[in-house]
């Protein structure tokens, strides 16, 4: 794919995530190039912040000429004390993908050979040793970056062939040469939203499998119970002006539609001549069944939404300072604060949990036979009293709920002053993006749990030949990675394979 515009979020996850290889278009070289020519002539005589400037609340010093290459590379080493987790490889390379886009809008004054080198890591599934904790994303994520600046500079260590290398060995490898400072490579490199972002647009690709992943487990849980169709009637949901919960409820009508399971009211409760004083048929599910598009509809709007905002944010000049060409001006700002990524990620990972608490109780459903009078206890197909079927992992589904819960909380206001109180407002953006990753991996392990549960449901009332064509396709998926089964497995390597599988390679 040739780097030459705009980049579209699905342009972004077929790099990022598919490994499509990345090409520069000279266009936009030349750009990068006239950036680097006309801040190099203009930061001459006159004070340019990180230029010829200390940092932050440093930036009152002047930094003589003779030092000022130096400066940059102080500022990388010094500022390189992330510390916690690594980032995973994918989660790296969106990084650098998400820092190179910037830098080649030529609003950054960067030399050339930086947009050269990431494009070559890219390619090269090279990603720096980044770790999660130490952003408070104001300054943009500084500590983040100074790890992938460090590894443009031939140090530090990254992931290569899946081995923890250092750079220096890795570039010998691949005849890599480190880049040069020229003028303000370090800076240019840390001083954006980059990280957040990057991570970001992973969460909404995993969001946006969770949300169908979760539509249609609630479509099988609805037919196995034969519920009413009227809950995702084109009638009753477009008497809402939401466009989610119409979008959910037509998703809904679309796998269902040769369901020999699911009922019409009109066929049941509203035929004549019924004269019962207790109904022996529900009249309503619960709320977790009926209100599945009113549920999940806010969650795909709230998607839909920080869709926009994340593509817009890699589409951005978001360091300081910023450098017009066209101009022959260099405005200073604070496009680098993640406000925008910080409440998008917050509201993202709220959505999700949203999600995990919907299949939590739709497994609880499924699990107590009190409730649902169908199934036996737990879903056991073994003996009852001597089997447990799916208690244990029931827990499980309980326990990352919680946490889910509890990492709900807003880190988006929950700003702490630091850097001398240069930095009195922050955005937390990074934070937030972990987390709300840390709650989608977490929804994946309960919507493996729930897939079992159903497949066993399936089993159960030997259903296969009355579920829709949609939940049989489901069905077989996970039947593939965890049979049928009426004794008492260890049911941990399954579920974990399973996860995998919904998360990466599920067909949607």
């Amino acid at each position: 794919m040739k780097l030459s515009g705009k980049l579209s979020l699905q342009d972004f996850l077929s790099i990022a995530v598919q490994g499509e290889k990345l090409e520069i278009d000279d266009a936009m070289l030349r750009r990068v190039e006239r950036s680097f020519e006309f801040l190099k002539s203009f930061s001459d005589d006159k004070v340019i912040y990180g230029v010829n400037t200390g940092f932050g609340p440093m930036a009152q010093y002047r930094i003589a000429d003779f030092e000022k290459k130096e400066l940059q590379y102080n500022l990388i080493r010094s500022h390189c004390g992330g510390i916690g987790k690594p980032l995973d490889e994918a989660a790296a390379k969106a990084v650098m993908l998400a820092r190179l886009n910037t830098l080649a809008l030529g609003k950054s004054g960067v030399h050339p050979s930086v947009i050269l080198l990431l494009k070559e890591l890219i390619n090269r599934e090279i990603t720096p040793l980044i770790f999660e904790h130490g952003s408070v994303g104001a300054s943009g994520d500084l500590v983040q970056l100074a790890h992938l600046a460090l590894v443009l500079i031939g140090e530090g260590e990254v992931f290569y062939k899946g081995e923890r290398k250092p750079t220096a060995e890795v570039f010998d490898n691949e005849g890599l040469t480190p880049i040069e400072i020229h003028i303000r490579e370090g800076l240019g490199l840390m001083n954006g939203t980059s990280c957040m972002s990057g991570i970001g647009i992973l969460n909404l690709h995993y969001s946006e499998r969770i949300i169908e992943i979760s539509l249609k487990l609630s479509c099988a849980v609805l037919e196995l119970v034969e519920s009413y169709s009227d809950y995702f009637s084109e009638q009753l949901n477009n008497s809402k002006l939401h466009e989610g919960q119409r979008k959910i409820a037509e998703k809904m009508r679309s796998h269902l539609q040769d369901s020999k399971l699911v009922r019409r009211r009109e066929d049941h409760l509203y035929a004549s001549g019924n004269s019962e004083e207790i109904f022996s048929q529900k009249v309503q599910e619960y709320y977790s069944l009926r209100c599945v598009p009113q549920i999940l509809g806010p969650v795909l709007d709230t998607l839909h939404f920080s869709q926009e905002i994340l593509e817009n944010e890699i589409n951005s000049a978001n360091d300081n300072p910023i450098i017009i060409p066209e101009e022959e001006l260099v405005y200073h700002g604070g496009n680098f604060h993640g406000d925008y990524v910080a409440l998008e990620m917050d509201k993202l990972k709220l959505a999700i949990t949203r999600v995990s608490l919907l299949a939590e109780r739709q497994l609880n459903y499924l699990m107590n036979s009190k409730i649902n009078e169908i199934f036996p206890p737990f879903m056991n197909l073994g003996k009852l009293g001597f089997n447990f079927g799916m208690q244990g992992v029931q827990f499980t589904a309980v326990s990352t709920t919680a946490e889910n819960q509890a990492l709900s909380t807003s880190v988006y206001v929950h700003s702490i002053p630091n850097n001398n109180d240069n930095q009195d407002i922050v955005s937390m953006g990074t934070n937030a993006a972990t987390m709300c990753a840390t709650v989608i991996d977490n929804t994946f392990e309960v919507l493996a749990i729930q897939a079992v549960t159903v497949a066993q449901a399936v089993d159960f009332l030997n259903a296969h030949g009355k579920i829709s064509s949609a939940t049989k396709n489901l069905y077989d998926e996970i039947r593939s990675i965890v049979p049928k089964f009426s004794d008492d497995p260890v049911l941990y390597p399954s579920i974990e394979k399973l996860k995998q599988h919904l998360k990466h390679n599920i067909k949607l």
